[in-house]
């Protein structure tokens, strides 16, 4: 897809999370306290990347995860801003999706902290 099939398909603010990695303010996605049963898609592609049984509560101010879909999610170094990180993107459609980390309080030890905008809740 080009970036103005992306600009037609997605809102701006999607646009600006999945398309040029942006990032939403802390606490203020739908799902960040979302805890229904059910699957997250990518907002852009709907591919299924993450399972409501893997959400946890982080008390970060993104939607937390401890794992995704196997094959779902790709990783890469992300040193933008003078951090040194592992971007998350949708594995189908290349989408920035968030970060991951090593600090999560379950037995994963992860952290996939997603941006609301990029993904889809489906029950």
């Amino acid at each position: 897809m080009t970036n103005q099939n992306w600009k037609e398909q997605l809102t701006e603010e999607e646009y600006r999370i999945l398309r040029e990695k942006g990032t939403e303010p802390p606490f203020s996605g739908k799902y960040n306290t979302h805890f229904e049963d059910g699957k997250y898609h990518c907002k852009a592609c709907n591919e299924l990347l993450f399972d409501s049984q893997s959400k946890f509560e982080s008390n970060c101010g993104w939607p937390s995860f401890d794992s995704s879909v196997e094959g779902a999610i790709e990783y890469k170094k992300d040193n933008s801003f003078g951090m040194q990180r592992i971007e998350i993107l949708c594995s189908n459609c290349g989408g920035h999706i968030g970060h991951i980390f090593d600090d999560g309080p379950t037995e994963t030890g992860k952290r996939y902290c997603v941006n609301s905008l990029s993904i889809n809740f489906k029950s």
